[in-house]
């Protein structure tokens, strides 16, 4: 890397990735693409404000996790202020997905399993996180997985009983758009997606543990279908062979 290479540059804001106090840009550092995370201008002078962005690097920065979006550093950028800087994810929001009509099975598989992973790697480090949205889900380009950008501002000895229903509340309301979207009509999943949103917490999941056995639930059942059907078919092929309908083997004239 030549030393007259710029710190900074091709800084772009993406208005559609913006969360509640920041604003969000990808950028390149010495050449390398990344995401900056800073502070919205009418909260950038505020040091509630500037004490609640230092404790999220600080919570997040020793996160290590697939369906997360990993943080590297946290430094001055000239025009924009300081920022929380991050790995770069190229792809879009579940939102934009929503809006335009793009979303698949797929991203409905990895909704299932990946950000469930997320979810549960979150809580078993305590962290307090801003309500799901899809604003705040990134499917990446070409491979589509999974990846949060909002994980939590703080680190808890433990989290409230309250907190992890809030979470699978959550869940569930994004389990729900995404089933409404792919036009999916998997009686076990909706049934999943109320229970997740049930008013009262307490005929919710109790925990992610819970919800993930109920998804999984799914696919076991679709595994004995295939089995059953397989041995469904062995046995008629079996019978066949055994019936006066068998081939006939062909004769030895030597």
């Amino acid at each position: 890397m030549s030393p007259d290479t710029p710190r900074w540059t091709e800084i772009e804001h993406l208005t559609d990735w913006d969360e509640e106090f920041y604003d969000i840009y990808t950028a390149r550092k010495l050449g390398k693409w990344v995401m900056l995370k800073t502070l919205k201008p009418q909260f950038a002078q505020d040091p509630k404000y500037q004490e609640m962005i230092e404790r999220e690097f600080d919570v997040r920065y020793n996160l290590a996790h697939p369906n997360i979006v990993m943080i590297n550093d946290y430094e001055d950028v000239p025009g924009i202020g300081r920022c929380i800087v991050t790995d770069d994810v190229y792809g879009d929001t579940l939102r934009k997905l929503l809006n335009e009509g793009k979303v698949t099975d797929h991203h409905l598989q990895q909704v299932c399993v990946q950000l469930i992973n997320a979810l549960e790697y979150i809580q078993n480090n305590h962290i307090v996180h801003p309500p799901l949205r899809p604003e705040n889900i990134i499917f990446t380009e070409h491979i589509g997985n999974l990846k949060l950008i909002d994980v939590g501002f703080e680190q808890k000895p433990s989290l409230k009983t309250r907190e992890v229903s809030d979470d699978i509340f959550y869940y569930g309301q994004i389990l729900e758009l995404v089933l409404a979207a792919t036009g999916k009509h998997d009686a076990t999943l909706q049934r999943v997606a109320r229970k997740c949103t049930d008013p009262d917490p307490k005929r919710r999941y109790r925990d992610i543990q819970e919800l993930r056995m109920a998804v999984e639930n799914r696919r076991n059942r679709r595994l004995l279908i295939l089995i059953f059907a397989f041995l469904a078919v062995l046995v008629i092929l079996l019978a066949w062979l055994s019936s006066p309908y068998r081939p006939t083997p062909p004769i030895d004239i030597n």
